[in-house]
């Protein structure tokens, strides 16, 4: 896992062939305004999603991680809390490996929390089990989904 401010997204861009077309693409957005939605950056191997939705409490979030994608997730306003542990270290899978969507669910409680802010991305890899959009009131999200 990553955390880090857009300002500093240049850094990033040589850990992945489509980073730096991510980060064009979140950088060039008027993320206070950007509209939820799909959108596509780079053919099916680069996309993106805004969604704006009611925060969930640490007990209501879904923790979860990818095995064939990583996210690029950006809090466009505000800020929104996130729980995180390593995929080694979680035991309780909340069902089967959803191949068509790439994710699986657990059970388990994240290691630790943080915030993300304003201005602020997080980059999830297949090792990183998050559990996102915890707050209250209502949550704005861009996620950019990279193939690996």
């Amino acid at each position: 896992m990553i955390i880090d401010t857009l300002s500093n997204s240049d850094k990033y861009v040589s850990l992945h062939p489509r980073f730096a077309k991510a980060f064009e693409f979140i950088k060039s957005q008027n993320l206070a305004a950007i509209e939820p939605g799909k959108y596509q950056i780079d053919g099916p191997e680069l996309h993106a999603g805004v969604t704006d939705r009611q925060g969930y409490s640490r007990e209501e979030a879904k923790f979860e991680c990818h095995n064939h994608w990583l996210d690029i997730q950006v809090c466009p306003t505000g800020k929104e809390q996130i729980g995180w542990s390593a995929r080694e270290r979680v035991s309780s899978p909340k069902g089967e490996y959803n191949a068509e969507k790439d994710v699986t669910f657990y059970d388990d409680k994240p290691d630790t929390y943080f915030t993300l802010q304003a201005g602020q991305f997080a980059i999830f890899y297949p090792e990183d089990v998050h559990a996102p959009q915890i707050g209250e009131g209502m949550i704005k999200k861009l996620v950019v989904k990279v193939k690996l």
